[in-house]
C-alpha cells in the first residue's frame, strides 16, 4: 500500500479482526450496514488523503458498503473486503479470505471494477438468486441479445465478474440441462409470473415481475 493511502476498518458483526489490521482505525456496525453507520464512516473518510475502507464481514456487508458509496457517489473511495472465510464475491475476485485477505487489503492495489446492480439500486458482489416466488419460475430472460430461458425453470443465478462486460448468469436446477453453461454479458433482463430476488444472502422483502441486473455507468475501485 502507498505511503499516502489512509486506511480505515469496518468491522460488520462481530467477525474476528486480522492482526493485520489492528493499528487501523475502527469503526463498528451492523452485520448489514445501515445507511446512517455508512455515512458516520463516510464523514471520517472524507478528511483523509486517499481513503481506503475496508469491510471486515461477509457479502452482504461489502453490497451495502457498496451501494451507499454508489447512492451518495463516492465511487472514488477504494475499497477493500476481508471476509472471515470464502465466500463468492471472494471468489469472483480472488481475495481470499481472513489474513490472507487482510494482507491484500493493506498492501493491494485498487482497481478500476465493473459494478453490477439493478433496478432498485442494489449492488451485487457475490452472487443474487432468481426464484419462484412458490415453486419454479415462470418467464423468460435474457444476457444483452442471447436467450437464458423461456418457459420453466427452477431459478436463475448471476454474478459479477472482475472483467468486462461484468457479469454472467445460468439457470440452475434439476430442470437445465445445461446447467453451469454461464451466459457473459452486460445485463440479465428477466420477466416472469412471480420471482423473489435474493442479493448476496439476503432475500428481498416483495415478490417481482421484472428484473434487470447490469452493469453500473461507473466502476468501482476493488482492492487486490
Amino acid at each position: 500500500m502507498g505511503s499516502t493511502v489512509t486506511p480505515f476498518v469496518l468491522q460488520c458483526g462481530t467477525p474476528l479482526l486480522p492482526i493485520t489490521l489492528t493499528d487501523v482505525p475502527l469503526t463498528s456496525a451492523s452485520k448489514i450496514p445501515t445507511n446512517d453507520e455508512c455515512d458516520i464512516l463516510f464523514s471520517a473518510v472524507g478528511a483523509a488523503l486517499d481513503p481506503r475502507v475496508i469491510v471486515l464481514g461477509d457479502d452482504a456487508s461489502l453490497a451495502a458498503v457498496l451501494t451507499r458509496l454508489m447512492r451518495t457517489e463516492r465511487l472514488h473511495i477504494e475499497l477493500a473486503f476481508v471476509p472471515e472465510t470464502t465466500t463468492a464475491a471472494g471468489s469472483n475476485y480472488r481475495l481470499g479470505s481472513g489474513s490472507r485477505a487482510a494482507k491484500v487489503a493493506m498492501t493491494g492495489t485498487a482497481t478500476p471494477t465493473p459494478l453490477i446492480r439493478d433496478d432498485a439500486g442494489k449492488a451485487i458482489v457475490g452472487k443474487a438468486l432468481v426464484e419462484g416466488n412458490a415453486g419454479d419460475l415462470e418467464g423468460e430472460a435474457y444476457v444483452d441479445d442471447t436467450k437464458l430461458f423461456s418457459g420453466t425453470v427452477s431459478g436463475v443465478e448471476v454474478m459479477p465478474t472482475s472483467e468486462m462486460p461484468g457479469l454472467k448468469a445460468r439457470v440452475i436446477g434439476r430442470r437445465c440441462l445445461f446447467e453451469r453453461r454461464w451466459t457473459v454479458g452486460r445485463a440479465m433482463q428477466l420477466g416472469a409470473n412471480a420471482a423473489q430476488l435474493t442479493r448476496d444472502g439476503v432475500p428481498g422483502d416483495r415478490e417481482v415481475k421484472r428484473s434487470t441486473f447490469y452493469r453500473h455507468d461507473q466502476e468501482w475501485l476493488l482492492v487486490r
